[in-house]
């Protein structure tokens, strides 16, 4: 059992990625091999997937490197075929060279992820049935003591204005680690807030997993 304080986080925006490395393969195994040849990455490297698969594509992975050509993806599970099959796996898979820290976090909150349900209501029940079939689009927002002179409020903001996508980076007081990746939304016009500073509003779209690691 753990528990991860608040008080001490950091959190980061990528800042610079290096260049895509083609993904061949990726084994049904838990946990996965990633095929990449000449892929360049180290144990602990922060790595970019962009693959076939729904649930790896567009998230964010510490890797445990196997050897040049491949590496594992510790923690995870391939092996259900139906949703990691074999043929669609292939993609890219990208090192996070460069992170900016996002300082003066006044708010943080999480939302969407929830299973999602189509409701169905058969003649011969009184009660409606919910089917699962998905989930809730994730979210993350972020509220900062607006300074347009620091180096990440710069790099979010540029993305926002583009609608670009960054990953972003949780180191936690008690040794771990979390990331996720989407696109920014940054509003260029700060909040008034009478009883405190000015602050200004990120949020982040979710679109791959949110990924954890205890060290």
């Amino acid at each position: 059992m753990a528990y991860y304080p608040i008080q001490g986080s950091k959190f980061f925006v990528q800042n610079a990625i290096a260049a895509p490395v083609n993904v061949t393969n990726i084994t049904n195994a838990a946990p996965p091999v990633v095929s990449a040849a000449a892929h360049g990455l180290v144990d602990t490297d922060e790595a970019l997937m962009l693959v076939g698969w729904e649930d790896f594509n567009a998230s964010v992975f510490r890797v445990d490197q196997i050897d040049s050509g491949s590496f594992e993806l510790d923690g995870y599970s391939s092996l259900n075929t139906t949703w990691y099959p074999q043929g669609s796996d292939t993609g890219t898979v990208q090192k996070i060279t460069g992170w900016a820290e996002i300082g003066q976090v006044l708010g943080l909150q999480g939302g969407g992820g929830a299973v999602r349900n189509v409701t169905v209501q058969p003649f011969d029940r009184r009660t409606p049935v919910n089917i699962p079939v998905g989930f809730e689009a994730s979210n993350l927002s972020f509220t900062l003591g607006y300074d347009p002179a620091l180096a990440a409020q710069i790099e979010l903001a540029l993305a926002g204005r583009q609608l670009l996508k960054r990953a972003i980076k949780f180191a936690l007081p008690g040794g771990g680690f979390a990331y996720c990746y989407g696109t920014v939304g940054f509003n260029p016009i700060p909040n008034f807030n009478p009883q405190g500073v000015l602050e200004a509003n990120i949020a982040i779209t979710i679109d791959g997993l949110f990924t954890f690691y205890t060290a």
